[in-house]
Order: C-alpha cells, then sequence, then structure tokens
C-alpha cells in the first residue's frame, strides 16, 4: 500500500499502459488517502471534483489491498463500465491477477423455470413480444452468465422480460427444477469466492435487509465497502427501508396464477374466476390511480386509493383461500400461495398506516404504493455499522461548499472522515457563467417562452452542441415545442427530446451528429459524460429545488421542522445545490473541453442563498453579457464571429 502514489506517477504502471493517462495530484491525494482508511476501517466521504479521477483512484488502492471488497455503484450501465473496462485495465496495468465478479439484481438474469413456463403457456401480448421471447429462447442455449443484457433487440421495458426473470417473490428456490443450472444462483457463488465485486446500490441494500431479517444474504462478507455515485444512496433507500406494492407485483400473480395450474395439473375453474377478480380489481386501481404523473401524497387521491387497497386486498385473499389446498401440488403453486400472502399483507399494513409516510407512484399505465420513513439516514447508518469494515463514500457531488455535514447525516455517517478535491481542469481558460439579467422570477407564465429566447444566440453562436436541462418535463415539452415551431433552431441542427427515444438513443444520437440540441429532465442532469467538441453549451433553466407538493419532501420538511430545525436551509437548500452541481457537470469533461454554462434563474442573483448556489460552482470566469458569452462559444467551437 505504501506504493500508491507512486502507480500514478509519470514513469508508473497507469502511465505505461493506458493511452492519454495524466498524472494528477488530485488522484494520487485520494489513492492515498483511500488507502489509509481501508487500511484503519474507518468511513470516508470523498468528493472528487469532475477529472480527478475517482475510479482508478479507489480501485488502486482496493486492489493493492489484498482484501475483499465490494463495490456499489448507481446503475448497471456504470457496473458494466467498472466490470468491463475500468477493473481490467487496472489489473493489467498493476499485473495483479484478481478474481473480480460482478453481480446483479435476479431480474437481470434469464430464469430458466419461467422460460420454460412461457415457452409452454403460448401466450404474447403482441407480436413483437412473440419474435423477442423467439430471440431469448434462442439465446438461452448459448449464454453462460444468463445476463439479460447480452441480448440485443430487446427493449430493456418490454413486457417480455418479467416473465422471463425472476423476482423475489416468485422464486422458486432450491425446490426449483432448474435450480443446479440457476444462472443467479452461479452469479452468487461466483460472487462469494472473489476478491471484487462490483454491485450496484439496489443490490447493496437489498442485501442490507435481507441481513436484518434474517433471511440470509446476498453479497459475501467483505473487509471494505466502495460506494460510488454516493449521492444517490440516500434516496434509493427511502424504497427499501418501508412497504411497497406495485401493480407489476400484482399482475405477475394473475400472470403465473395460470401458469402454475397449468403446470401442476390441477382443476382451473375456481382459480381462474379468482384470478379474473384480482386482474379486474387491478385495472380498476389503474385506472383510478395511473396517469396522475410521478410521486403522489395518498390523500390527493385519498378515496381512489384506500378503494384500491381494500379491492385488491380482498381480491388477494380469495385466491389466496383457493390455492392454500393446491400448495402439496407443486412448488410453484406453494410459492404462488406465498406471494399472494405476503401482496395481501402488505396491503393491510399500508392500510393501516403506522409506519410511516404513504404515497404512491403514478405511470402512464401503471402505479406503485408505498410507506417509507421520512428519511432513511438513521436506518441506514445502523446497517453499515452493523456490517462494519471500511466505507468509502465517493462522488463529485457531495459537499455544500466545503460542507459534508448534509449528505453525512443523510448517509447515516455523521462521523465520518472527509475530503474535497477540486477538479484539475482550468475552469477559468476553459469555460465560462453567464447569468441572464431582466428575466422574470420563474412562476410567471411565459418563463420558458423568454428563455429559449435568451437562449437562442448563444445556440446560434454554438452551432447547436447544446443540453438544455430543465426542472420539470412541461417546461421541457413547452421548449421543444417553441423550438420546433418558430424556426429559432437551423434546419441542420437536431434537436432530441427526451421521451421521444430511449435516454441511451438520444445520447448516441447527440454524441453522432456532434451538433445537436438535447432538451432533458431528471436522469441527464448527472451520469451524463459527452467528451470533446460535441457539447459547448449547458443551459439550466431554473434553481433546481424539489416540488413542495412531494409528500415524501413534506413529510421531512415537517420533521425537521419539530424538532426545531430549519427546513429551508437543512434539506431544500443543500439537495438543490448538489443538484445544480450535477447539471453544470455536464459541461467540462476533459482537458480540451471548452464551453459555457447558462443559469437563468434570477433567483441566483437577487437573493441571499444564490450565493451558496454560486460558491458550490467550480471557478468558472462570469460573462458579464450576451455578446460575451456568445463570442466565447464562438471562439470554443471555431466559429466565425457573426
Amino acid at each position: 500500500m505504501s506504493d500508491v502514489g507512486a502507480v500514478f506517477g509519470g514513469d508508473g504502471p497507469l502511465s505505461r499502459t493506458l493511452d492519454g493517462f495524466r498524472p494528477r495530484r488530485e488522484q494520487v491525494e485520494m489513492a492515498q488517502r483511500v488507502a489509509e482508511a481501508l487500511a484503519a476501517g474507518e468511513q470516508l466521504l470523498v468528493e472528487a471534483g469532475t477529472g480527478v479521477g475517482k475510479t482508478f483512484a479507489y480501485l488502486v488502492p482496493v486492489l493493492l489491498s489484498g482484501g475483499r471488497v465490494i463495490v456499489s455503484t448507481g446503475t448497471r450501465s456504470l457496473q458494466d463500465q467498472l466490470f468491463n473496462r475500468d477493473l481490467p485495465a487496472v489489473c493489467g496495468a498493476l499485473g495483479r491477477p484478481v478474481d473480480v465478479q460482478m453481480l446483479k439484481g435476479r431480474s437481470n438474469y434469464l430464469c430458466l423455470h419461467r422460460l420454460d413456463l412461457a415457452r409452454e403457456q403460448g401466450r404474447f401480448a403482441s407480436r413483437d413480444e412473440a419474435r423477442w421471447f423467439s430471440k431469448v429462447d434462442a439465446w438461452s442455449g448459448v449464454t453462460d452468465s444468463g445476463d439479460i443484457s447480452e441480448v440485443a433487440g430487446v427493449p430493456d421495458d418490454a413486457r417480455l422480460w418479467p416473465q422471463v426473470t425472476s423476482t423475489a417473490d416468485n422464486c422458486l428456490g432450491q425446490r426449483c427444477p432448474d435450480y443446479h443450472d440457476c444462472h443467479v444462483v452461479a452469479a452468487r457463488r461466483a460472487a462469494q469466492q472473489a476478491d471484487v465485486v462490483v454491485v450496484n446500490h439496489h443490490l447493496l441494500l437489498a442485501d442490507m435487509v435481507l441481513r436484518e431479517e434474517g433471511f440470509g444474504e446476498l453479497l459475501p462478507g467483505a473487509d471494505a465497502i466502495v460506494v460510488d455515485e454516493a449521492h444517490q444512496l440516500p434516496e434509493i433507500a427511502v424504497s427499501f427501508f418501508g412497504v411497497s406494492v406495485s401493480a407489476r407485483q400484482i399482475d405477475g400473480i394473475v400472470r403465473d396464477t395460470l401458469a402454475e395450474a397449468l403446470e401442476a395439473g390441477v382443476g382451473l375453474s375456481e382459480v381462474q374466476e379468482a384470478s379474473d377478480g384480482l386482474s379486474r380489481a387491478l385495472g380498476d386501481a389503474r385506472i383510478a390511480l395511473s396517469g396522475r404523473g410521478g410521486r403522489q401524497a395518498w390523500d390527493s387521491a385519498q378515496p381512489a386509493v384506500d378503494q384500491a387497497v381494500d379491492d385488491l386486498r380482498s381480491s388477494l385473499e380469495r385466491l389466496f383461500e383457493l390455492l392454500e389446498p393446491l400448495v402439496g401440488h407443486s412448488s410453484g403453486l406453494e410459492t404462488l400461495a406465498r406471494r399472494t400472502m405476503d401482496a395481501g399483507e402488505r396491503l393491510q399494513r399500508l392500510a393501516d398506516g403506522e409506519e410511516g409516510v404513504r404515497w404512491f407512484d403514478s405511470f402512464s399505465r401503471s402505479f406503485a404504493l408505498h410507506m417509507t420513513p421520512p428519511d432513511a439516514g438513521e436506518a441506514l447508518g445502523q446497517r453499515i455499522g452493523e456490517r462494519g469494515g471500511a466505507w468509502i463514500f465517493t462522488s463529485a457531488t457531495l459537499a455544500i461548499g466545503e460542507d459534508f455535514t448534509h449528505i453525512a447525516a443523510r448517509l447515516g455517517v455523521p462521523d465520518a472522515y472527509t475530503l474535497k478535491l477540486d477538479s484539475p481542469f482550468d475552469f477559468d481558460a476553459q469555460a465560462r457563467l453567464y447569468l441572464p439579467s431582466g428575466l422574470p422570477a420563474p412562476s410567471v407564465p411565459e418563463y420558458t417562452t423568454r428563455i429559449v429566447d435568451t437562449v437562442h444566440p448563444l445556440i446560434a453562436a454554438s452551432g447547436g452542441r447544446a443540453f438544455l436541462l430543465f426542472t420539470s418535463h412541461r417546461a421541457l415539452r413547452e421548449a421543444a415545442r417553441l423550438l420546433r415551431g418558430s424556426g429559432v433552431l437551423d434546419d441542420a441542427i437536431p434537436l432530441l427530446v427526451q421521451g421521444e427515444a430511449p435516454r441511451e438513443q438520444l445520447l448516441a444520437d447527440f454524441r453522432a451528429a456532434g451538433n445537436a440540441v438535447l432538451l432533458g429532465a431528471g436522469s441527464f442532469w448527472e451520469g451524463v459524460d459527452v467528451r470533446g467538441d460535441a457539447l459547448s453549451l449547458v443551459v439550466i433553466d431554473r434553481l433546481p429545488f424539489a416540488s413542495p407538493g412531494d409528500p415524501l419532501l413534506k413529510a421531512r420538511l415537517d420533521l425537521i421542522r419539530e424538532s426545531g430545525g430549519n427546513p429551508f436551509m437543512d434539506f431544500q437548500l443543500p439537495q438543490a445545490v448538489l443538484a445544480l452541481k450535477q447539471g453544470i457537470g455536464r459541461l467540462i469533461r476533459d482537458y480540451d473541453d471548452r464551453g459555457v454554462a447558462v443559469i437563468c434563474d434570477p433567483r441566483l442573483t437577487s437573493s441571499r442563498y444564490g450565493r451558496t448556489f454560486l460558491g458550490s460552482l467550480p471557478p468558472m470566469r462570469r460573462s458579464p453579457t450576451l455578446e460575451d458569452a456568445a463570442a466565447f462559444l464562438q471562439t470554443a467551437t471555431g466559429r466565425t464571429p457573426q
């Protein structure tokens, strides 16, 4: 471990073996501090600005430590990147043979038993679904891992996937006829023996919950756990420390009832009737609860939610009464009966409403009911302490200025050590910050129209090459309509809009075009890495304060208020600052990138709290006028000033 710094030197193994590698003081400092935390079993929070190279900065000490380490990141795509690109590169440079395994949630692996059920039942909702099944069926005979990401041409959200993968609810476990060939079992067995296991936050949290409930474990014991993209963990944790029932879970029970009854060869008439009753109750609930748009307060649709819960619970109870006498016929029916009972019990807990804040997610054609604690910090910290070992939390956005208090509390590690490392990029030379003057308050109806008018000259100056990031889908759709209908964009500039194509397709098209304008919200504020000339302008419509109507946010703020705190200063402002840092972080991704960041919200300069936002941004020079910002863009993109 004393050689950690030398690995990153100009004549070190990374410089010798990796194209384009540059020694960075900040990366060495992070690697050395991570090495110390691993050796001492400490909890450490590290904010590493864009360009520090945080992934290599924790992987090198992890691989040199000789211990067993779990690395958790925010998404499956980042998992794939770590496993397929970053870890092989570092292992190769160090010349150390290390057993590295990737483990995903069970829904990412083909279930052979459910594949057989789908094949025998032969019921598919469309020709596309039947065609996709044929592709998956053929692939099942040649795959070693069973990881469904290997299957090209089947959409991630295809309704086929729940039919051929398992969940914790419907898995038959050791009673499954295909248990000895199970891809999930094989992946978990390999992970138990590995030196480094790459997981995502959902799987890490699921393991914490299973351990606490005494149902075993998903992940092996480890000397240390590294949590990358750690700013995402608290919000994900909320859904694990409560009670939830989704339309998808109920739909799975309906679908599997007929399949398992056919497989077991039992009488179908009464079971089919009860299953149809559950299907009707689910359909009624969908009509009442779906299409409302995102997270909703339970009391915003109180009669409808209460009625839906009561009808679903009654229908599940009726189905369970018919399934219980049949459990001896097959392990599939036994598991189905348990799932039916568990779903009914969860719905009863939701109806009682005594264990937390009740709310529901409303999607275009579906819904999910939840009851969660207002904040997961205490529960998360308790589980982190119980697991023990070293914990390294890292992200580009953890601190408010120099202060880690907010994120440390949300992660449940208030006494963790901290380290803040600024970006090695020369923001003073590479970037400008433009704050338009004269814009109205964001609450004014014509606000989005004024934004489009304001940034039009900048889009022209950069020749496209722009991200326009919005805090709401309504504003995004309005901006798309304005840009398409007013001739603002040159015909040669493609306009890409979130929701009109899958996220990864939009990003691929943006990179390929080289001069596109992309309108995004939510997920486009973070985890997007566009380097080079394709992106030179990032526009943010308003400060990203969470919606005050969010029921979970309201409960958190009430809790802070009741304990004598200041809800705005203690929670709303820090959360918005971290979100803004993520959005601005899309602009400069490499040493040669140049561009302009535009924040349109006038509150940034008119309010006292605006200084908190500005003090947390990279040290960009301010463009005093639109003309100055446009001139910088023209120079940055090599375009002739107009």
